[in-house]
């Protein structure tokens, strides 16, 4: 059985007798391995718009992220970007090499937010596959749990944590071909 990149994987597949192609993307739950590591080719350069329209809509008008003297006052340099802002880029940075066959997010644990982002920092992200297992009552899918890093462009960590997905099975996806 071949694996499964991240990338597109093209098929030929017959249907109704034409001949198709039909792109899969993402990896299955048999395609990952205890102690594998991503790095997601993406980065995203945050920038002060990206702060304040985030905030805005999120309604959290916390001071350090749109007031620059409050947030020199509680010790920043400057305004940072929303730690939650943080936390949905590099869960999505991720999204195409772990969870594009996911059939459900399954949690967060030991999120740590470590170092600030400043407007104009360059976010990157990179996981590792630290646990899977077949699920109990779910016969199409496993459960696959990966802690992710979240660097800026010095390679400071700015936020890590883990998080648990279920994840389709190809043995039975192909069942339904």
């Amino acid at each position: 059985m071949r694996k499964l990149e991240a990338k597109e994987v093209v098929e030929e597949v017959s249907q109704d007798g034409k001949k198709i192609k039909k792109i899969i993307r993402g990896r299955f739950f048999e395609d990952f391995e205890i102690g594998e590591k991503y790095y997601h080719h993406w980065g995203r350069t945050l920038t002060q718009q990206d702060n304040i329209l985030f905030s805005t809509l999120t309604m959290n008008y916390n001071p350090i992220y749109f007031n620059e003297v409050w947030a020199k006052k509680m010790g920043y340099r400057g305004t940072i970007i929303n730690h939650l802002l943080v936390f949905n880029v590099v869960l999505g940075l991720s999204v195409e090499d772990l969870s594009e066959q996911a059939l459900a997010l399954l949690g967060y644990t030991d999120i740590k937010f470590l170092t600030p982002v400043y407007p104009g920092d360059t976010i990157f992200a990179f996981s590792e596959v630290i646990d899977k297992r077949e699920s109990k009552s779910r016969p199409e899918a496993g459960i696959v749990t990966f802690a992710t890093k979240g660097v800026n462009q010095n390679g400071e960590i700015v936020i890590e944590y883990k998080r648990s997905v279920l994840v389709k099975r190809r043995t039975y996806y192909k069942e339904l071909e």
